[in-house]
């Protein structure tokens, strides 16, 4: 299904295209895609970790307009700010999808035998429509492709495009069943990296909402042994300002790496500005460097923002400091769990494809029978991007009204000391 492409940048993230590369082949595509503006947000932190926005107006109602991007590069980081939106945009609903997607019933289209399609409820849905017959709600569906077993899969259209609007070419309109999002999006220099990195993601999600719900799959990494450069650099930075970066492995049983960093800034001692990044990734190095810039997007992002929104700025002033560290203490408190990050298996590769099938076996480990993907790629811009669905993988840290059984069955074990 796929090529094997060699990865060929290594520093700091996986990729077969230095990032400066990227940036050179794809700027002139940005208004295409109706990016207006892309600018350098790093100062706004005294960090001064690199950090770019990317402002697209025209983007359709439900979903942002800026986007982030991080890196332990200024390249990195302008090159992420760019590919998330580009992304945003091949995730938004356009006339030609028309061709693409149909509307009928689950039941329908399971009786006909002519096409699979996957049960709505492996998306997890909310509880609402539990006393719902929602295999004979009329639902709008689009091709995916599964990797697992090669086989075309229809999903519901909600679960791949962000914001779902509902055709509107079918009276009455298809059911929307959950509040979309962007769990599993993902572009990349080639469709490959696209899949892997929505793999990432979905994984990611999964980990930490397993984490949210039991507050156990943890262990502190021992920051004194890490060897790595870039990590020890990104550490220093926040180290000399005085804010203090507490890094965690929360893989649950899915053993592909996910971790997890809280930053507590000592010397403003702003509520808002007690911040979270969390990485996946094969490499344990990866995942921690994109735990770390991820805190750093957050730190510029919330400083930005509360600069334009002084309602909101104020109303994080009147919060309590010390009371956020409370009720967030499995971010914040020291654990006696402590792990090496040498100890931790490195499972990458120089190849995409090889990675992609390494996580692919991972993800069957723990149950997954399917791993779906839907090509978003857009012909205007030539962006490969993907949505990647692992059917029944947690996403309860972005939507605590969808919880799974994986979720229960966890924090059922949890509760026994079983993990």
């Amino acid at each position: 299904m796929f090529e094997d492409v060699e990865i060929q940048f290594f520093k700091g993230t996986h990729r077969v295209r230095d990032p400066k590369e990227t940036i050179e082949i794809n700027e002139n595509k940005l208004r295409t895609a109706g990016i207006t503006r892309l600018t350098e947000i790093t100062d706004l932190d005294r960090i001064k970790i690199p950090v770019f926005s990317a402002i697209r107006p025209t983007a359709q109602e439900g979903g942002v307009s800026v986007y982030a991007g991080k890196g332990a590069t200024k390249e990195q980081a302008k090159a992420s700010a760019m590919m998330e939106g580009f992304e945003r945009y091949s995730a938004e609903r356009q006339d030609i999808d028309n061709e693409r997607t149909f509307v009928d019933t689950y039941n329908n289209i399971k009786s006909s035998q002519e096409l699979k399609a996957l049960d709505p409820r492996d998306l997890l849905l909310p509880k609402n429509f539990t006393t719902q017959n929602v295999e004979n709600s009329r639902l709008e569906w689009i091709e995916s492709k599964d990797i697992i077993s090669e086989e075309t899969i229809y999903v519901p259209s909600n679960a791949v495009f962000h914001p779902y609007i509902p055709t509107r070419e079918v009276i009455p309109s298809p059911l929307a069943i959950f509040k979309g999002n962007t769990n599993g999006l993902a572009s990349g220099n080639i469709i490959e990296e696209s899949v892997l990195h929505g793999i990432f993601e979905v994984v990611e999600r999964d980990a930490w909402s397993l984490f949210e719900l039991t507050k156990r799959n943890k262990k502190e990494i021992n920051q004194d042994t890490i060897e790595n450069d870039i990590i020890n650099e990104l550490l220093a930075k926040f180290n000399n300002e005085g804010i203090n970066i507490k890094l965690m492995d929360i893989t649950a049983d899915l053993k592909i790496t996910t971790v997890a960093a809280s930053a507590d800034d000592t010397v403003l001692k702003d509520p808002a500005l007690l911040t979270l990044g969390v990485g996946t990734h094969l490499d344990p190095n990866i995942a921690v460097i994109r735990a770390l810039t991820e805190v750093a997007q957050s730190r510029a992002t919330q400083i930005h923002g509360t600069r334009e929104d002084t309602i909101r700025a104020d109303f994080m002033r009147k919060s309590s400091y010390e009371g956020m560290k409370r009720m967030n203490k499995h971010y914040f408190q020291k654990e006696e769990d402590t792990i090496d990050l040498s100890d931790i298996e490195d499972k990458s590769s120089h190849s995409i494809k090889k990675d992609i099938e390494t996580s692919i076996e991972e993800v069957q480990k723990v149950g997954f029978d399917k791993v779906l993907y839907t090509d978003l790629t857009r012909e205007e811009i030539g962006i490969n991007v993907a949505r990647v669905i692992i059917p029944k993988a947690e996403l309860y840290s972005l939507d605590e009204e969808r919880l799974g059984t994986r979720a229960l069955e966890y924090d059922r074990k949890a509760r026994r000391g079983l993990v």
